[in-house]
């Protein structure tokens, strides 16, 4: 199962970033996933899950948003939906050699939504390591 690999991944870049933005919770991350991506959302929904346990994300929602696979022909100009299996024959000429998809393939963060850490200690004198 692909599925998680590619959350771990977003797991993975999420934590470097919410690290250097000084998080200290994850709340949301909401990812792109094109319709020929070869993702199931709901298995990796399942793995984001499991996946964020012991983590910043722990508990964070994942939202998927999906992009239907889109192609256009380069003879004339045509765009159609793809589908599943992918036709890749223009619908309006019939030709199928300069035929170029324009989304479907997508698989990206989005965004993400943390809360930010604790401020730090601040004392009004260093503090001794003599016991």
């Amino acid at each position: 199962m692909h599925e998680m690999s590619i959350a771990m991944a977003v797991i993975g870049q999420v934590e470097e970033a919410a690290r250097a933005g000084g998080a200290s919770v994850v709340t949301e991350v909401r990812l792109q996933v094109g319709e020929l991506a070869g993702v199931v959302p709901d298995a990796l929904d399942f793995c984001f899950g499991l996946a964020c346990a012991g983590t910043v994300l722990e508990g964070a929602a994942l939202a998927t948003e999906f992009v239907p696979a889109r192609a256009r022909c380069g003879s004339c100009a045509a765009l159609w939906p793809v589908g599943m299996p992918p036709e890749l024959c223009c619908p309006r000429c019939a030709r199928a050699t300069e035929v170029e998809l324009v989304s479907g393939r997508e698989l990206q963060i989005l965004s993400v939504r943390w809360e930010d850490g604790p401020d730090p200690v601040r004392t009004a004198e260093p503090i001794s390591e003599e016991c």
